[in-house]
């Protein structure tokens, strides 16, 4: 049974446990992303951000994980993403979406979404959008 997609449906939203000070820890390891603004309170405040602010790549990771759960990975032709807003530790990020185009075509159904990354006072922290093919 071939899934009908309709514009202005969105997928399943993707909620994240809170961004914790370890996760921050693991997540320089892994990208080499060592800047103070990511572990030390003193050098965020100075820096007016009020304190240690997670790493925007991370946030930008969690929303390609939630693209991939909505569309298969071979089937993503462009993802494209504003940051918008810091986040903190503590915070809980959602990541949501709303089919804005379809087009049915005949190898497939093309795709083009709005995706957002908000935090649990809907602050957004990331905006954009991504194109899919996918096959029915």
């Amino acid at each position: 049974m071939a899934i009908e997609y309709k514009t202005g449906e969105s997928f399943p939203p993707l909620e994240k446990p809170p961004i914790t000070r370890e996760q921050l820890v693991r997540f320089a390891g892994a990208s080499g992303d060592f800047n103070p603004l990511h572990y030390d309170d003193s050098i965020g405040k100075k820096a007016g951000t009020g304190g240690v602010i997670a790493h925007g790549m991370l946030v930008m990771g969690m929303v390609g994980e939630a693209v991939n759960r909505w569309v298969p990975r071979k089937s993503l032709k462009k993802l494209s993403v504003r940051f918008k807003g810091m986040t903190y530790p503590g915070d809980v990020i959602t990541i949501s979406s709303k089919i804005v185009g379809v087009d049915q075509r005949e190898t497939g159904v093309y795709l083009k979404c709005e995706v957002t990354a908000a935090d649990q006072a809907g602050k957004v922290k990331i905006g954009g959008y991504f194109e899919a093919l996918v096959q029915n």
